[in-house]
């Protein structure tokens, strides 16, 4: 009979900080720069350069801390992390070992059999390396320093996620959390965030651990949880077989499927920590944390009960919209304009969803306002234009460029209002021109209204009420039989 086993997960979750500068020099953290364009002596690990702190990786590093129930250590410091390595410039890093900015935290997650906290060990700051490009046509290797120096949170749980879904949970409510706060874009798929998964099983209802592997640098949550998987299945297998699990560092190649050793797992000692002797120690005061606390926005959770109790929202569209900072203060700015709450969510649910996911737009990167937003419900709402022309003025002006609609509108003669021929005189002449339509009507084929329909719309060129021609069509219809 086959043994129950069960899984445990503890997490490294290493997060780039969305500072404008590195954490110990002043050249430029942004992504996607030619190679080797955003270096200087320090982040080169150059003989004789020295760092100097950039306070807002603290401030970040701390905001993260409070919104995740941390114990901020009021006097933290930096140690070097030493190891060789080629993207490695000094030959080591400076990281936090033993006095981390943030500690003894938690994050609440929705599991299985309800609310659920993941304790967080510890978040420390510390110093992002460099890039190795690896060239498959000449087999060469190089190196580019520009994400070297980048500031880096590594936010650090206790072993308490019992399966893949909890991983992903945990990975979802800390995304949000750090996205809500601004320090970080998160995007797995640019490395801004990514996660070193340890991973051990045991026998059900056994006390200790097993032994544990690491899986370095996933980033992807499909990547995480096939990793997971596929790692439950290799120790089972291991310890089925009479053998025993190898502490190690294991690389997940996601795209073969399988995963192979990379090294022994190294413990503290190995990396030969110490003070890092050129930056002073942090003195963290109660005014300072006080000050970044006051400065938290309202999260997702509290959002939701609020807009659940302001605006009578389906939990549907509540989530949607609070899903990301940005989509919410539009949502809030176009009700606060005089939009109606559900129109305004069915239009950032529907169309700037739609158009988001054709550009390949992130929601923090939406160009148009509240205001413009809220001018287009009301065009729809008075009758000035109708819903298919609203769309249209929405993807081609609103969320393109932050054009006024109402100007757009007027400037491109697109009001209904504005028209001069009479709605009633083209239905009449629409009627006319489709007798086999009507003909069809009178023999009971409801459908053939849509070639009357359609004479209208093209009349008119889209721009008339489609309920009003549709009432004048039935009028002019029921004068026929």
């Amino acid at each position: 009979m086959s043994k129950e086993y069960e899984v445990v997960i503890g997490l490294e979750v290493h997060v780039e900080l969305n500072t404008k500068t590195k954490i110990f020099c002043g050249c430029s953290t942004e992504f996607g720069g030619a190679p080797n364009t955003h270096v200087c002596p320090v982040c080169a690990g150059m003989p004789g350069s020295l760092p100097v702190l950039n306070k807002e990786v603290v401030n970040k590093a701390i905001s993260v801390g409070l919104a995740t129930n941390c114990e901020i250590t009021r006097n933290s410091k930096f140690d070097r992390k030493n190891y060789f390595y080629p993207d490695n410039p000094q030959n080591y890093q400076i990281s936090q070992l033993y006095y981390p900015i943030c500690r003894n935290g938690h994050v609440t997650i929705s599991a299985k059999g309800g609310p659920k906290d993941i304790r967080i060990h510890e978040i420390h700051m510390e110093e992002d390396a460099g890039k190795l490009i690896h060239d498959p046509v000449t087999d060469d290797t190089y190196v580019d320093f520009n994400r070297s120096g980048v500031p880096l949170i590594e936010i650090v749980s206790e072993p308490d996620m019992r399966s893949a879904d909890e991983v992903i949970a945990y990975l979802e409510k800390l995304r949000e959390t750090i996205q809500y706060l601004d320090a970080s874009d998160c995007k797995l798929n640019e490395g801004s965030m990514r996660a070193d998964v340890n991973i051990s099983i045991r026998e059900m209802g056994a006390e200790e651990f097993g032994t544990r592997t690491e899986s370095k640098n996933l980033n992807s949550f499909k990547a995480i949880r096939r990793c997971i998987e596929n790692e439950v299945k290799r120790q089972q297998s291991i310890i089925e077989s009479g053998e025993k699990v190898v502490q190690e560092t294991r690389r997940w190649d996601d795209e073969k499927g399988v995963s192979y050793p990379m090294r022994s797992k190294e413990d503290a000692q190995d990396y030969r920590y110490f003070p890092d002797p050129d930056l002073v120690p942090i003195m963290v005061s109660d005014e300072w944390i006080e000050e970044i606390r006051a400065s938290q926005p309202e999260f997702k959770d509290e959002k939701k009960q609020r807009y659940k109790e302001m605006y009578g929202l389906p939990d549907y569209d509540i989530d949607q919209i609070t899903g990301n900072r940005k989509l919410g203060e539009i949502f809030e700015g176009a009700v606060n304009a005089g939009a109606d709450p559900k129109k305004a969510s069915n239009w950032l649910m529907v169309e700037t969803m739609r158009l988001m996911k054709e550009t390949g737009t992130d929601a923090d990167k939406l160009k148009f306002s509240a205001e413009n937003l809220a001018k287009l419900i009301s065009l729809v709402e008075s009758k000035e234009i109708n819903n298919s022309i609203a769309k249209e003025v929405f993807e081609k002006a609103v969320f393109a460029d932050n054009l006024d609609p109402v100007k757009y509108v007027a400037d491109n003669n697109l009001s209904m209002k504005g028209d001069s021929v009479d709605l009633a005189e083209i239905v009449k002449k629409a009627i006319d021109a489709n007798p086999k339509a009507v003909e069809d009507i009178k023999n009971g084929k409801g459908k053939a209204v849509g070639a009357i329909v359609g004479f209208v719309m093209k009349e008119t060129k889209g721009k008339c009420d489609p309920a009003e021609a549709n009432k004048l069509i039935q009028a002019e219809l029921d004068k026929l039989n």
